[in-house]
């Protein structure tokens, strides 16, 4: 850029400016150009602004000092021509830049600063091949048919081809017409099919769930089992058994009980059917020499009625049917036995892996705090399962001493079906109790009976207001109140499952409401 403020030859250089060899000044750099402006009227193309490093030179022949200014100059004359020293016989140029010219021709199109000159940057070819790189020529574009509104008076598109043609936009892009746009998610038919979609696919997946219920059902409680039988698993892993051996030891304790439930049972079953069938001649005899038996049978018929019915073919096959039924229910709840215990076999070896599965299913953000909880709330359940396993133990051992002080036939089997019914929160101990004072009754007195429902009765007290409690406070950690409306609850939904389950569950959502609902509704 030219600096064209006249300059005083005659001045004493300000410090910073140099003199040149033959002791002329030199004067001092023009400053830069800060607009597009004067770029234009210097007749630069381009409009891009050049910094000059050097102002006007004076009349004589001068030497410029390009090591002193440190920059080579992009453009030190109005008309861009380089300034020669004359005295050194050189060729040196400070300034090769022409205004609004490219560069000589041999210069290869690159400027002094090594950038290469727009008007010389080669123009993108076009399209290439992919596979050889060679240019390709693409059609030129076709002009697209926009459709045409009917005229008055204009033909039917449906008698008329052209007319037809010309209303929908025929091309050679779309030769049926241009087509409409398309639905958005407010139309009625698109809303409508979309949430009878939602609708068809929930309902699907209701009955799907219903029809796998029995499936679901030993699935959660296996892994219920699971969770709860792993506390003896860690407690076994911490003495010094691998974790295959610890699960292992665990399972064959559970088989062993199992066993020995059933063996119990096997003796007074089968001792009290030989038993009946020995009897029933003089059951039959007693019925026929009872005086109130006899007088009703003269005033109602009651044999002949009794021997009508049993002669007739509805009684031999709803017998028939009945036996059929119980039979079904007796192998189905083995093979649900046996169906549990392996599921809870491969829960209880594969418990971390599951844990961890679930766990990377929360956001990372989040995965910390979800697995502490959650950790929290498996713990839980392995403590209430080991509470309910101690109460039934307790319940258990207490009904062997009484029956075995009262004399009771099969204390033992009756014992272990008093523990096994004490697992069920709530109805479990009153089912448990009116097994062994049936039993009792019938092989014994009714003094037998007598006493065995007064003891129940005060061992269900004690185990409801303090047992039960305690237990449960210190394992679950919840309120008993909370204890017996989820078991109520459980119970009403899924029957014993669902007392067996409600617990726990309640135990989890106290936890979760604790430490998530409650915080965050104190922040809102």
């Amino acid at each position: 850029m030219p600096d064209e403020t006249p300059h005083d030859d005659g001045r004493e250089p300000a410090p910073g400016e140099g003199r040149s060899a033959t002791g002329r000044r030199v004067p001092a750099p023009a400053p830069p150009a800060d607009d597009t402006d004067e770029a234009d009227r210097d007749g630069d193309p381009s409009g891009e602004t050049r910094d000059t490093d050097t102002g006007p030179t004076d009349t004589g022949p001068t030497e410029t000092d390009s090591a002193e200014t440190g920059s080579g100059t992009t453009g030190s004359g109005e008309n861009g021509s380089a300034e020669t020293d004359s005295a050194e016989g050189g060729s040196s140029t400070s300034g090769s830049s022409e205004s609004g010219s490219g560069g000589s021709d041999d210069d290869g199109g690159v400027a002094p600063s090594g950038a290469l000159r727009p008007e010389e940057i080669e123009q993108p070819v076009g399209e290439r091949d992919p596979a050889t790189g060679a240019p390709v020529t693409l059609p030129a574009a076709q002009p697209v048919a926009e459709p045409v509104a009917p005229e008055p008076g204009a033909p039917d598109p449906a008698h008329d081809v052209e007319q037809r043609k010309r209303e929908a936009g025929v091309d050679h892009l779309f030769p049926f017409g241009k087509p409409g746009q398309p639905l958005g998610r407010a139309h009625p038919f698109v809303f409508g099919f979309t949430a009878a979609l939602g609708v068809i696919t929930a309902w699907m997946l209701v009955k799907a769930a219903t029809n796998a219920k029995s499936v679901l059902v030993m699935i959660v409680v296996a892994m219920f089992l699971a969770v709860g039988l792993n506390p003896a698993v860690e407690r076994l892993r911490r003495i010094g058994l691998p974790r295959g051996a610890a699960v292992a030891t665990v399972f064959l304790i559970v088989i062993l009980f199992f066993a020995g439930f059933v063996a119990s049972l096997v003796q007074p079953v089968s001792e009290q059917v030989t038993e009946l069938r020995h009897n029933i001649p003089e059951y039959v005899q007693q019925l026929q020499n009872n005086k109130t038996l006899a007088d009703w049978d003269k005033r109602y018929g009651l044999l002949e009625r009794a021997e009508k019915t049993v002669n007739g073919d509805g009684f031999q096959k709803g017998l028939t049917d009945t036996a059929t039924g119980i039979g079904k229910v007796a192998i189905n709840g083995i093979f649900q036995t046996i169906t549990i215990l392996i599921l809870t076999l491969y829960f209880l070896s594969s418990l971390p892996q599951i844990k961890t599965f679930f766990y990377q299913l929360a956001p990372r953000t989040r995965r910390a705090r979800v697995a502490l909880l959650g950790d929290e709330i498996l713990d839980r359940i392995g403590g209430y399962v080991a509470g309910q396993f101690t109460i039934a133990l307790i319940a258990g051992v207490c009904s062997y001493i009484f029956l075995s002080i009262l004399g009771v036939k099969y204390a033992l089997a009756l014992a272990l079906i008093v523990a096994v019914t004490d697992l069920v929160p709530l109805i479990g101990a009153t089912i448990g109790a009116v097994i062994v004072s049936l039993v009792a009754f019938l092989t014994g007195t009714t003094t037998d009976l007598i006493v065995c429902a007064i003891f129940y009765v005060v061992y269900q007290q004690v185990e409801n207001y303090l047992v039960y409690p305690r237990v449960m406070k210190r394992t679950v950690d919840v309120q008993p109140a909370v204890t017996i409306v989820a078991a109520l609850v459980g119970a009403a939904l899924l029957g014993v499952v669902g007392a067996l389950l409600a617990i726990p569950t309640a135990a989890a959502i106290s936890l979760l409401i604790r430490e998530v609902v409650m915080p965050r509704q104190e922040t809102l």
